[in-house]
């Protein structure tokens, strides 16, 4: 294995790794910023070591071990060992054990899922809802502060300044590292919520790099979902979101064909949607409904991947049906991606004219300024308009936006696809 087939499987378990490493090594020092300075050197030292001695067969326990040694030297350089004494007790004696003894024999608990507990930590109150989001992708999701800046829409430097506030805010108010109960656990369910569906969608769409889908991030995010609606069975909303996470990984082999290149949703396979993902999934969605909740947020995006579902062909797909939630979704939670989704559903149901009025209007929409995915659906309505030059335009515009490298070549290919045509 050459040194950047190294690097490149380091990349791909850190992915896989970092967040599980991250909260169990919060879990003993009780601090997420000297967790994460923890797992960042277990990372170099894995980059320095791995392209000599190759990817140990267990990489996530050979990082784990290292981080606790490092865990170990960095309380017996300092004084932290004799400011913490009274705090750690008992853990920090476990700590220096640890150095020989399994990690997870000391981590026992009645929840059993550090990460989880890294998610409710995260998205405690005392930080900004912006702060919460943030942190949590960029722990959970092993995410940089690129992609972060992608999903939100923001500049990578506001990001990167959310995540530094929120890790000090956190040491500072010494947040406990746990899954609230009772009216705490209501509280915090919302931002819970859109941290995982952030993180199942980063996977499911990615938004930089050279894959369209990060299948381990959809199922992190989906385990997650799962968890927290056993912990809260009568909120409506927990059950929409995994109804909706659940129907849309079950087109998660379908979306690519076998060289990675993107498939459109009209094109897939239906053959290849996964039908015991997709039972789960309209089962929670009864489930949401039964508690009164079909006009949540998340009930609603489930119902409307709910149609693609049921319908066996693309061409049997409600999309009247599919405009109407958009409609109602739009005056739950008005947005400009919102809208942009409306758009398309309204073309697709009305005729791609009427579709188009509704882009038209997102154009000089600030946050959509860098965003691909409308100039993409533009092309495509040109296209189907047959207003080939404005659709190739558009298409070369939404490459040139993406970051991820599997859009960028389908775009590409799209736009070629009429370059021989005169304008209309």
């Amino acid at each position: 294995m050459t040194t950047s087939d190294t690097h490149r499987a380091i990349d791909a378990v850190w992915r896989i790794e970092s967040a599980k490493l991250i909260a169990g090594l919060t879990r003993i020092v009780r601090d997420v910023g000297l967790a994460e300075d923890l797992a960042q050197d277990a990372l170099l030292a894995a980059l320095e070591k791995w392209p000599e001695s190759g990817v140990p067969d267990n990489p996530g326990a050979w990082l784990m071990a290292t981080a606790k040694h490092r865990a170990i030297d960095t309380f017996r350089r300092t004084e932290r060992i004799e400011r913490k004494h009274e705090e750690l007790g008992h853990e920090l004696e476990s700590l220096q054990e640890l150095a020989v003894a399994d990690l997870d024999a000391a981590l026992d608990d009645d929840i059993g899922d550090d990460l989880l507990r890294l998610v409710f930590m995260s998205c405690h109150p005392v930080l900004p809802r912006e702060a919460r989001t943030a942190l949590t992708l960029r722990l959970l999701g092993g995410l940089t502060t690129d992609e972060i800046a992608r999903a939100f829409l923001v500049p990578e430097a506001t990001v990167a300044q959310r995540i530094v506030r929120a890790k000090r805010t956190l040491s500072e108010r010494k947040i406990p590292f746990e899954v609230p109960r009772g009216p705490e656990l209501a509280a915090r369910l919302s931002s819970v919520l859109e941290v995982i569906y952030l993180v199942f969608n980063e996977g499911y769409t990615a938004t930089a790099g050279d894959d369209l889908v990060r299948p381990a991030l959809c199922e992190d995010a989906l385990r997650l979902g799962r968890i927290v609606a056993e912990l809260a069975p009568e909120e409506a909303e927990v059950h929409g979101l995994v109804a909706l996470m659940e129907i849309q990984a079950s087109r998660l082999r379908a979306r690519t064909d076998p060289t990675g290149k993107a498939i459109l949703l009209l094109d897939q396979d239906r053959g290849r949607w996964d039908q015991i993902l997709i039972r789960r999934g309209l089962s929670a969605l009864e489930r949401a409904e039964k508690l009164r909740g079909a006009n949540g947020p998340y009930a609603l995006q489930a119902a409307i991947v709910a149609c693609h579902a049921r319908a066996r062909t693309g061409a049997e797909t409600d999309w009247r049906r599919i405009a109407s939630l958009y409609d109602a979704l739009a005056a739950v939670t008005p947005s400009p991606v919102v809208e942009l989704n409306r758009a398309i559903a309204v073309a697709m149901a009305f005729g791609p004219a009427e579709g188009l009025k509704i882009l038209d209007t997102l154009t000089l929409e600030p946050s959509l300024k860098g965003y691909h995915l409308l100039p993409a659906a533009r092309g495509d309505l040109f296209e189907k308009l047959g207003r080939f030059d404005e659709a190739r335009t558009e298409f070369e515009r939404a490459a040139a936006m993406t970051r991820n490298a599997r859009e960028r070549e389908l775009l590409l290919e799209r736009s070629r696809a009429h370059s021989g045509d005169s304008p209309q």
